[in-house]
């Protein structure tokens, strides 16, 4: 078997791209797959570490910047395509999966024009342009949530979740904050995992700089494990240095299952990879979704969790060191709160999302 899984800009579209891709290596001996990504360095890094081969396309999103950049993405889409059937004729996929992001665009297309069999993953509750474009011409289309279904004009529509990692999965059934040798008084080390994205977030790294300093002055032992991304990772290191904190400090996360599997309360943004391992992991979690993503749709990926009873979300209009303090302060000091986030969050998890796709991309190619 010969596959194409197609996208990437950042981790979230990528990473559920290798859970499916993991999937079909369940059920088919030694299959080909190569991912077809953009320009960023990190996107190769991350399937090296996983062991795919990528291959890049030169292609940028149509969303922000100036006219002379957006003339300049629609000139180049010709030669993005281009590239994109170049790809397919030469590997001769079975099927073309794409999952999100600027590159999923043109090799999708390609398999339209070459009669391919194509699908795509849609992570989000309002999908992105690139896929509501695609929606048209693809086969299927793979959605993590139902509301997502009504934007998107596709002939075939399968409601699976969104795609974790088995990493994730791993004695999920029994999160740590549930465990006995976790049921620390309000005295003891309190692990706080910050995560703002493979991007960062700046205004969610600055609270949290702000909150735990606060912590610190009360008295309160906090330990805490931050992705700042890259930009912003000097500046948070000797933010945390600055007052003596207990931080581990990267730009990005490879092992963020090992990281979930420490923390007691996960601080971050609200993309749809974030919240399904959430879910997935038991993780209660303050969520700050991002205010400027397409038609809001991290806030409404956040009131999920909200309504289940597995999170806590503050608008970022309303963030401040103050207010997550306390938020942080009411979790630290109510175990059995965390308890009931957990076993909330644990409720809504859709952990076979990746094996339903992988299922459903070898049937719409028939293998």
């Amino acid at each position: 078997m010969r596959a194409v899984i197609a996208g990437g800009g950042t981790g979230g579209h990528l990473f559920p791209g290798i859970a499916v891709a993991r999937e079909l290596e369940k059920r088919v001996e030694k299959p080909e797959i190569l991912f077809v990504v953009g320009k960023r360095p990190l996107e190769a890094e991350i399937l090296s570490r996983y062991g795919y081969p990528s291959r890049s396309l030169d292609v940028e999103g149509l969303k922000g910047g100036s006219i002379i950049k957006k003339m300049k993405v629609i000139f180049g889409l010709p030669g993005s395509l281009s590239q994109a059937s170049d790809v397919i004729r030469r590997l001769k996929p079975h099927f073309v999966l794409g999952v999100g992001g600027y590159s999923s665009g043109p090799v999708c297309l390609a398999a339209r024009m070459m009669k391919v069999p194509s699908a795509v993953h849609e992570q989000n509750s309002y999908p992105g342009l690139t896929n509501r474009l695609l929606a048209r011409v693809v086969d299927c289309c793979f959605v993590s949530f139902e509301e997502s279904a009504r934007f998107l004009k596709c002939p075939r529509i399968v409601i699976t979740g969104n795609p974790v990692r088995e990493e994730f999965l791993e004695g999920s059934g029994r999160p740590d904050s549930l465990t006995i040798e976790n049921q620390k008084d309000m005295n003891q080390s309190f692990t706080l995992l910050v995560v703002g994205g493979s991007q960062g977030a700046i205004a969610v790294n600055e609270a949290v700089i702000e909150a735990v300093k606060i912590l610190k002055g009360k008295g309160r032992i906090i330990r805490v494990i931050h992705q700042t991304g890259k930009n912003d990772l000097e500046r948070i290191s000797s933010s945390y240095k600055g007052f003596n904190a207990d931080a581990e400090v990267s730009a990005f996360i490879y092992d963020m299952a090992a990281a979930y599997r420490k923390a007691d309360l996960v601080v971050g943004r609200a993309g749809a990879t974030t919240i399904f391992e959430l879910a997935a992991t038991g993780k209660p979690s303050i969520l700050v979704p991002y205010p400027f993503a397409a038609n809001n749709h991290q806030e409404s990926n956040a009131r999920s969790l909200v309504k289940a009873g597995a999170a806590e979300m503050i608008l970022q209009r309303d963030l401040s060191g103050e207010l997550l303090c306390d938020l942080i302060m009411k979790y630290m000091t109510g175990r059995d709160l965390l308890s009931s986030m957990s076993r909330a969050a644990l409720g809504i998890a859709r952990p076979y999302a990746a094996g339903a796709i992988a299922d459903g991309l070898m049937e719409m190619a028939h293998l």
